[in-house]
């Protein structure tokens, strides 16, 4: 089993029984946001974490180690060039001496778990993909949500995956979705999708408290959380930028890991670059949810 290295200011807090937020850093480095928002996402995500009182935790593999928790020196590499890491790659990152690994979701929930770290934020999680009962394409971020003791605080599942069978995987694996406030399930850009959340909630603390509850000691939570409505895009807009973006994957035979930033890339020139700022508005807010629910959970314990 690999090591983590824990840096001081996590390791202290942890250590005392203080609120920390663990952060992936695919979306801080050059696979995620373009530069300079990508360094933007990280300032305004940290910021509001500390706002609330939790300190954050990026996580990522540095040449060959596992890290939760950056110094200022590490910062400036998350910024930069990576090599996309999930769990499954966390072993070879390690053993090739990868300079940075970037985590996707299932990976910084893997070092997030590994180092004590309970409450996880992120933009949006992967899913099962369109199409997945012919290529069996669903994302690993949803079996690590069920099987690390950690609450995932996402904006939902990137709009352009099958949500409804993501909400079934995410039943059928035992994880408890809860609705921040809202009914529906958030479709990242848009606050709705049509579908509804098995359970809302209102408060951090009663996060904690299912969660404290959970029934398994290895049972995750999903915290979905509605983008800002002040930053929410037009879902027709949207929608007609997806459809021709997904009628490009097919058309070019993009497959796997290829499709999200494909994807992505785009919706952002089909809504004139308006998805960029709804991003880094959604991974704000969900930063700042997800420090209220570790400070919840701080002391509930």
């Amino acid at each position: 089993m690999f090591d983590v290295r824990v840096s001081d200011e996590v390791a202290t807090a942890l250590a005392e029984g203080r609120a920390v937020v663990a952060m992936e850093s695919t979306i801080f480095s050059h696979l995620g946001l373009p530069s300079p928002s990508n360094e933007e996402a990280l300032s305004r995500c940290e910021r509001a974490v500390r706002a609330v009182g939790a300190v954050p935790a990026v996580t990522a593999v540095f040449n060959g180690a596992a890290h939760v928790g950056t110094s200022q020196t590490d910062r400036e590499r998350v910024c930069g060039p990576a090599k996309k890491m999930a769990e499954r790659d966390i072993p070879v990152a390690i053993a090739q001496g990868w300079n940075f690994g970037a985590t996707t979701v299932s990976a910084a929930l893997t070092l997030a778990e590994r180092a004590g770290i309970r409450v996880f934020a992120t933009g949006g999680i992967g899913g099962v993909h369109r199409g997945s009962e012919l290529t069996g394409d669903i994302s690993a971020d949803l079996e690590a949500i069920a099987r690390r003791a950690v609450v995932t605080v996402s904006a939902g599942a990137k709009a352009f995956l099958d949500l409804a069978r993501t909400l079934e995987y995410l039943e059928t694996a035992g994880v408890p979705v809860l609705g921040w406030q809202t009914d529906e399930f958030p479709a990242f850009y848009t606050r709705t999708s049509g579908l509804n959340v098995p359970h809302r909630v209102e408060t951090a603390e009663v996060v904690a408290a299912a969660f404290h509850n959970r029934t398994r000691a290895d049972q995750g939570v999903l915290l979905a959380v509605p983008i800002p409505e002040a930053d929410s895009l037009d879902a027709e807009r949207l929608d007609a930028a997806l459809a021709s973006a997904l009628e490009e994957c097919e058309a070019q035979g993009i497959r796997g890991a290829a499709i999200t930033p494909f994807v992505l890339e785009r919706i952002a020139a089909g809504t004139d670059g308006d998805s960029l700022p709804a991003n880094l508005a959604l991974a704000e807010h969900n930063a700042e949810v997800a420090a209220q629910v570790a400070v919840a959970i701080a002391q509930f314990c």
